[in-house]
């Protein structure tokens, strides 16, 4: 019997019992459909996280508080050495200390209310210097960015985000010259970044800058016992790529000497590239998008068995006819091929249905989000129509077996 025949014979076996056909292929329908929309969600996640990290500059550097342990947490050996200052970022910012860097920024931000009016919002404001615009690549659209001059007498000036902007101005009022309240405190407003974009993970645009000493002396104190100014973050932007590692050590060999680092002593700071921080998230939304394609795999599965179940009810109802073909010259691999033929295509018409729905599924949630793109990649669909298959030849396999092992004369007996 050729693959036509046994294919001929398995849609007219399926044709005869329509409703438990459909009802088998269910199974296999949900759980490819499951792992379609899990897996072009997970992956539409991580091309947001990504995307938004890659976004923040070019050749961008972060130097952060504390080191990495060895199980990947931050462990600062003691708060007051583990601290950034003013002093870190003046050093780095000295081109003769790190002469592979165009341009530092540290950061200093907590969050504040901000008042204009009856319009209230809360929001995290960040003091910077006028560097951060070429660092962030984020200028302004509207208006000025505060000047080295602002930051020295901590003027009260501030550029307002988007988001910010949209709120505090909902009638689309020019906001350069007006006056907002930051904790309390008058701030005129000199400028409106341009949009940046984000997601409800991490809105770029839900921002609110101020000259650092403004933020560090006025909103904020950060000054602590011994004197010094603590600031949050440190972003550096390396002249090219190639030289990324030459700057990274010349900033680590001048952050020791900053410190007070002694020679055998670890370093009590972290440096990092843009690069090996898309790398990281990466790799954790990958896990976590393969982590949602096991889970949904396992509906498969249950899917699979129930293809194995009425695979051999479908034997069990047959057993005449199977003796009736052994009796006539009918081989052992040729009632095998026929029921596992059958099983095959139950399971790999169920996984294209399931395609279509998980399909639909993925469409439907990109549309109900302005960030989140969840596209159907073609390795998940490869994926899903061979796995589909493949459980329905793992399942098939039993009842196969056991419909190809009966006795001819006993089959033909069979009441």
């Amino acid at each position: 019997m050729n693959l036509t025949e046994n294919i001929r014979l398995a849609f007219g076996s399926l044709l005869a019992n329509k409703l438990r056909a459909i009802l088998t292929m269910l199974g296999i329908i949900i759980g490819v459909a499951a792992v379609i929309t899990l897996i072009s969600v997970g992956e539409g996640v991580q091309d947001v996280v990504v995307s938004e990290f890659e976004g923040l500059g070019n050749n961008l550097l972060f130097v952060t508080p504390g080191r990495v342990e060895a199980g990947g947490g931050f462990g600062p050996p003691s708060r007051s050495r583990s601290e950034l200052t003013n002093d870190d970022y003046l050093a780095l910012a000295d081109p003769f200390n790190v002469p592979d860097l165009i341009r530092v920024a540290p950061t200093y931000g907590r969050p504040a209310i901000i008042t204009r009016g009856g319009e209230e919002v809360q929001v995290t404001v960040t003091g910077t210097t006028p560097d951060y615009t070429g660092v962030r690549d984020f200028y302004p659209v509207l208006g000025d960015f505060f000047t080295e001059q602002d930051v020295t007498t901590a003027a009260r000036v501030a550029v307002l985000g988007q988001t910010v902007y949209e709120e505090l101005f909902p009638d689309g009022d020019l906001p350069t010259g007006q006056t907002i309240r930051i904790n309390n405190v008058n701030f005129r407003v000199i400028g409106l970044m341009e949009e940046k974009g984000g997601s409800g993970f991490n809105d770029q645009d839900n921002v609110v800058l101020v000259p650092l000493n403004t933020a560090q002396r006025r909103l904020f104190p950060a000054r602590r016992a011994d004197g010094e100014f603590r600031i949050d973050q440190i972003f550096a932007q390396v002249i090219s790529e190639d030289r990324q590692d030459a700057a990274i050590a010349e900033m680590a060999l001048t952050l020791r000497q900053s410190r007070g680092i002694e020679f055998r002593d670890e370093d009590d700071f972290t440096i990092l590239s843009q690069s090996e921080v898309v790398g990281a998230l990466g790799q954790i939304t990958g896990v976590l998008t393969t982590f949602l394609g096991v889970i949904a795999g396992i509906s498969l599965l249950v899917g699979g068995i129930g293809i194995m179940n009425i695979m051999l009810v479908s034997v069990t109802e047959r057993t005449r006819e199977i003796g009736l073909r052994k009796a006539v010259g009918a081989k052992r691999a040729n009632i095998l091929w026929q029921f596992l033929t059958e099983a095959i295509i139950l399971s790999s018409i169920g996984g294209l249905l399931g395609l279509a729905l998980g399909a639909a599924g993925a469409y439907v949630i990109s549309s109900l989000s302005d960030t989140l793109d969840a596209t159907v990649a073609w390795n998940s669909v490869v994926l899903a129509i061979l796995f589909s298959a493949a459980v329905g030849l793992f399942f098939g396999i039993y009842p196969a077996t056991r419909a190809a092992a009966l006795n001819p004369i006993d089959a033909l007996r069979y009441e």
